[in-house]
């Protein structure tokens, strides 16, 4: 019985160690000991097709017989699985014999090694075990059976904290630095990628503007410098230029720096942009992609942009561009028996619908404008290509808002389209 282990992590690159047992269990184990760089040796007289699969592979030895006593000879580590306990306890007794430690998958309390439940996250490895905490006055757990369940559970229960960014994963050491552009998504911070979430967990700077899930940075650390570019339509408090080279200027620091965007950053967020100038500089940069708004809004109005007989193919526009969106091939889009979503088209709306009806478009084309999608504040306007200028006049409609044309916008939620419908303006920025 282990009264007080001793936690250690084992570099076993290079080093022989032995799995006795070919079944599933063992082979899960040789598993892990082939991807810690181990030369694995199995010995059994049977394996499993994982077993033999990975000796195939040249990823292991299987030495297709019963176990022998000399097998533990130069071992750097023993395991034992072979679900036959009078084996198993002869090769502990074997490994005691030479000072080599051993782990019985059999008896996790037996043996004189055990394996945790390990967690693996970028730069960081946690293993997790159970058992008596020890030392003086530990009588509440002496003698308590080690239990996998409960370490498993606790594993979990980590992995998903530091999913979202509960437990920080930022460095407390300078190294390279490097720039992360996150899609934060449509904003809505259930709708973030446990990818983001890490990312924003390991951060030292976050960098981000009006469109992203501002909601999450209040649950940044305080030790965590957070920039608001501020950009909104009409006024832009910091140029784009200027953006790129506070991100690069923040990684040649050494610092871990995430660009926080709203949606996609590779979807009219101008992500790309930002990953050049990244590049040109020699800074190390990454983008992790995000739920696009201009899908997931709509959805959330309960407008597919697809649907089997209305439409086949989206469009995706945006609405306020450098070159402005008149350059646009209206003819071509005003043919489209597919759906248009606009993005940044509040303000172009009365134009864009005016240039698809002069164009051949059916004025009677229902339109949709989703206002704050995703969040608590959404808001939907529905119309058609001839009215929905005055709608969203008359109803003060503001960025940042998602709009959807074509005769997909009949089958949004009624419910949804109704719980809206009285909404007041939104107001704020």
């Amino acid at each position: 019985m282990r009264s007080v282990s001793y936690p250690l992590h084992l570099d076993l690159a290079g080093r022989p160690v032995v799995v006795v047992g070919g079944g599933p269990v063992a082979a899960r184990r040789a598993a892990g000991l082939v991807a810690a760089g181990a030369l694995v040796t199995v010995v059994a007289p049977y394996a499993c097709e994982d077993v033999v699969a990975a000796a195939d592979a040249g990823d292991l030895v299987w030495h297709e017989r019963e176990y022998l006593a000399g097998d533990l000879d130069g071992m750097w580590l023993a395991v034992t699985a072979t679900g036959d306990p009078a084996t198993d306890e002869a090769v502990e007794r074997a490994a005691d014999a030479q000072r080599t430690f051993c782990v019985r998958s059999d008896r996790a309390d037996r043996g004189s090694a055990a394996t945790p439940a390990v967690l693996r996250r970028p730069g960081v490895t946690v293993s997790i075990g159970s058992g008596p905490i020890g030392g003086p006055g530990d009588s509440a757990s002496a003698g308590r059976q080690v239990d996998p369940r409960r370490t498993r559970a606790v594993r979990d229960a980590l992995a998903l904290a530091l999913d979202s960014g509960a437990v920080p994963l930022r460095r407390h050491r300078p190294g390279v630095g490097r720039v992360v552009v996150v899609g934060g998504g449509p904003g809505d911070p259930d709708l973030m990628t446990v990818r983001a979430r890490r990312e924003l967990a390991a951060a030292d700077v976050v960098v981000h503007d009006r469109l992203s899930p501002v909601s999450v940075l209040a649950e940044l650390g305080p030790a965590v410098h957070v920039i608001d570019v501020g950009k909104t339509p009409g006024r832009h408090p910091v140029p784009q230029a200027e953006i790129n080279a506070l991100l690069v200027e923040h990684a040649q620091l050494g610092r871990q720096v995430v660009r926080l965007k709203g949606g996609d950053p590779f979807v009219f967020g101008r992500g790309a942009e930002e990953v050049d100038a990244c590049r040109r500089a020699g800074v190390q940069v990454e983008v992790v992609p995000g739920v696009s708004s201009a899908l997931a809004v709509p959805a959330a109005a309960g407008i597919p942009v697809t649907h089997r007989g209305l439409a086949r193919q989206v469009t995706i526009l945006t609405g306020h561009d450098v070159d402005g969106y008149a350059d646009a091939d209206w003819a071509h889009l005003a043919r489209s028996a597919g759906t248009l979503v606009v993005l940044m088209g509040v303000g172009a709306l009365p134009g864009i619908a005016g240039e698809l009806v002069a164009h051949g478009r059916d004025r009677h084309t229902p339109v949709a404008v989703v206002e704050r999608g995703c969040t608590p504040e959404q808001r939907t306007t529905v119309g058609t290509l001839a009215d929905i200028g005055d709608l969203v006049r008359a109803r003060g409609v503001r960025s940042p808002a998602v709009i959807v044309i074509g005769p997909v916008v009949a089958l949004a939620d009624p419910a949804v389209i109704a719980a809206t419908a009285e909404m007041p303006p939104l107001t704020g920025r």
